[in-house]
């Protein structure tokens, strides 16, 4: 999202965070509500268009909206669609995220309702190991060509009875293409929104051997210092790195592995010749 998409979506994700210091876990319904209107506009562009036109009222905007979902909502996801529809997007894909995002913050805040926020997160997390460290598995879950209904069904067998509900809905999410990215990187993307919901960034940490849990907490205590913030280790283990340690916090890659080093060497040494 662009500037001004994000401070049209700012206003209602705060109703929403008042919502759910008020309702907590009974956000569910409202999130599969706005989930399932954010796929009707994945299917319709010609809607989302009509529902972020700068040339039409915010409230024409939000009439439009209502009178499609005449019986079909509740008062509290309408109320929502109804600020989103009051702002001013710079693309009816700004819209349709903000609509998908809103309904997986709605998730969250229901898992953080319950006291379950830090598990549904690790869960997310290491299912989305489970899945890049299979190649056939992978392609089977991020096949573009196989209709996210079909391929849900498959991570629903994977994923039944040991994981939590919000955790398969939010993979389901993740599948339908959440914020217009593919499966492994709407599922990190997801990760990270429980994350910061509970005021941590998101180390994503590359190593050769397993870390103890005296060295995870180490590492997280030292990034701490270094961002000025709670962060939380996540840890990968790539035998291929051969030693050293790999981070990624956001934007910022810090490559200290013995891979990169070798590489490295290699492409200097293939300079002089």
């Amino acid at each position: 999202m662009d500037a001004s998409s994000r401070e049209s979506y700012a206003p209602a994700l705060a109703r929403l965070n008042e919502l759910a210091e008020a309702e907590g876990a009974g956000l569910t319904g409202v999130a599969e509500e706005l989930l399932a209107v954010a796929e009707v506009l994945a299917r319709e562009p010609r809607l989302r268009r009509a529902l972020a036109d700068p040339a039409r009222p915010g409230e024409e905007r939000a009439g439009l909206l209502e009178s499609l979902l005449a019986g079909k909502a509740s008062e509290r996801a309408l109320e929502l669609l109804r600020i989103l529809c009051h702002g001013r997007w710079s693309s009816g894909t700004d819209l349709l995220n903000a609509v998908e995002r809103l309904g997986v913050q709605a998730l969250l805040a229901s898992a953080q309702a319950a006291g379950e926020l830090a598990e549904v997160e690790d869960e997310l997390f290491r299912f989305g190991q489970v899945v890049d460290a299979n190649l056939d598995l992978a392609a089977a879950l991020g096949a573009s060509t196989v209709p996210p209904a079909q391929r849900a069904e498959l991570a629903k067998m994977l994923l039944e009875g040991k994981a939590r509900p919000v955790t398969i809905r939010l993979v389901i999410a993740a599948l339908h293409g959440f914020g217009g990215r593919n499966f492994s990187a709407a599922l990190r993307a997801i990760v990270e929104l429980a994350a910061y919901r509970r005021e941590r960034d998101i180390a994503y940490v590359t190593v050769a051997a397993p870390l103890s849990e005296a060295e995870q907490a180490r590492l997280a205590a030292r990034l701490s210092e270094i961002y000025g913030r709670p962060v939380e280790v996540k840890v990968t283990v790539v035998p291929e790195v051969l030693g050293g340690v790999s981070v990624r916090i956001g934007n910022d890659l810090y490559d200290g592995t013995v891979r990169r080093r070798l590489v490295e060497t290699r492409a200097a040494l293939a300079a002089k010749k």
